[in-house]
C-alpha cells in the first residue's frame, strides 16, 4: 500500500469524444489508464510515426505527471509502440491529450475509433534545487558507464 494521500485527476471532454470511457484501468491491480484513440478509422503506416487524439483534456495536481506508455498487446502483437515512451504529461499541461505511435512492423495497422491505443500511469515527481559543483563524492562505481556493473 502506498503511503501517499490519493489524489484527483480531472478529465473533460472535447467535442471529437462526446461518447468514449474516460481512461480506466482494465482490472483492479493494473498500474496503466486505458487511452483509446477518438480519431475515426485510420491504418498506422510502417515507419511512419503519428499522433493520435484522445478527445480528452486533463487537470492533473501539482507534484504528479502523467507517463504514457506503449500497450504489450499492441507492441507484441503488431509492434506498434510509442516512440517517446515513456511520454510526460506535465501538470500545467491543459492541452488535448494526444499519443504519439509508431509502427516497427512491416504492415500497416488497423487503427478504430475507441480503440485502446497507449497506456496512462500517474507518477508523483520531486524538483530538487539544481546547483553546479566542482566536485562530486566518490563511489565504489566511480565512472563505469553502460554495462560495467556486469555482463550483458
Amino acid at each position: 500500500m502506498s503511503s501517499a494521500s490519493p489524489f484527483r485527476v480531472r478529465f473533460q471532454r472535447l467535442a471529437s469524444n462526446p461518447d468514449l470511457p474516460l481512461p480506466e484501468r482494465a482490472t483492479e491491480g493494473a498500474a496503466g489508464y486505458d487511452l483509446r484513440s477518438a480519431e475515426p478509422d485510420f491504418d498506422l503506416e510502417p515507419g511512419v510515426p503519428r499522433t493520435v487524439a484522445t478527445g480528452l483534456r486533463m487537470e492533473l495536481p501539482a507534484g504528479v505527471e502523467g507517463q504514457v506508455r506503449p500497450r504489450s498487446g499492441l507492441a507484441l502483437r503488431h509492434a506498434v509502440t510509442v516512440p517517446n515512451a515513456p511520454g510526460t504529461i506535465d501538470p500545467d499541461y491543459r492541452g488535448e491529450l494526444k499519443v504519439a505511435l509508431l509502427n516497427l512492423g512491416r504492415a500497416a495497422v488497423r487503427i478504430q475509433r475507441g480503440d485502446r491505443v497507449a497506456q496512462l500511469v500517474f507518477a508523483r515527481f520531486e524538483t530538487p534545487a539544481v546547483e553546479e559543483a566542482d566536485t562530486l563524492s566518490e563511489s565504489g562505481r566511480g565512472e563505469g558507464g553502460f554495462g560495467s556493473t556486469g555482463q550483458a
